[in-house]
């Protein structure tokens, strides 16, 4: 089981945290929400739980609760520009089914 980081979205999770000044890495996780079922969640993590993961990759640390690796294994956290927008791109290859507006998921 792992969750993985490219290195642009490792730089701008370092930048995110230096401009901080604190926190030990990056939460991925799952919260039921929207049309399809499933939306991530992000957060800065200052304490780590029990039943966290910790996964380092390109100088930075993704925490992942248990209940969220069973949606999250094999994930890779992406940072994207096109165009005028940016932002953090889930390529996980559990997702079986999107919603149109690209907010949830369905495993």
């Amino acid at each position: 089981m792992a969750v993985s980081v490219t290195e642009p979205a490792a730089q701008r999770v370092k930048h995110f945290l230096e401009n901080r000044g604190k926190g030990i890495g990056l939460r991925l996780g799952v919260k039921t929400s929207g049309c399809s079922g499933m939306a991530y969640i992000l957060e800065f993590v200052d304490e780590l739980n029990e039943d966290d993961q910790i996964f380092e990759e390109n100088g930075v640390k993704i925490i992942v609760d248990a209940k969220s690796m069973l949606y999250l294994d094999g994930t890779e956290l992406d940072f994207t520009k096109e165009g005028l927008n940016e932002g953090f791109k889930f390529n996980n290859p559990n997702v079986t089914d999107e919603c149109g507006c690209g907010e949830s998921f369905h495993v």
